[in-house]
């Protein structure tokens, strides 16, 4: 994802909290494939930080997390500050395990799709 409408559309979806990011998930209602977006702000660091922050992320995402993904999703993964100190296997496990709890099944009976959450019982 680039576009800054992809980003914000985003928003609209399911947040996905953690201790070293948090993941926004989208469900587009088509087939194609999942894409993903990296939002790393100044706050966490200069440029030098950031970008290192992105390539662990994109490597992250390369060799595991990427297979994870849902067709029909855009994620967008938010960095926090503690990403940069933690070993890669940490950051590679936190992030799939993320994205497989946030993997949801289409409802064919609802006409948008979406799951069917609520109270049962009296």
């Amino acid at each position: 994802m680039k576009a800054r409408a992809e980003f914000l559309a985003a928003r609209k979806g399911r947040r996905l909290n953690g201790p070293l990011f948090f993941i926004e998930a989208l469900d587009r209602r088509d087939d194609g494939a999942p894409r993903y977006g990296l939002t790393i702000t100044k706050k966490v660091g200069n440029a030098v930080v950031r970008n290192r922050i992105r390539r662990r992320l994109r490597e992250a995402v390369r060799l595991g997390a990427g297979a994870d993904m849902q067709p029909g999703h855009d994620y967008v993964v938010v960095a926090r500050r503690e990403l940069i100190g933690v070993p890669f296997e940490t950051l590679a496990a936190e992030l799939s395990q993320r994205i497989q709890r946030g993997r949801t099944k289409r409802d064919p009976q609802r006409p948008d799709g979406r799951t069917q959450q609520g109270r049962s019982g009296t």
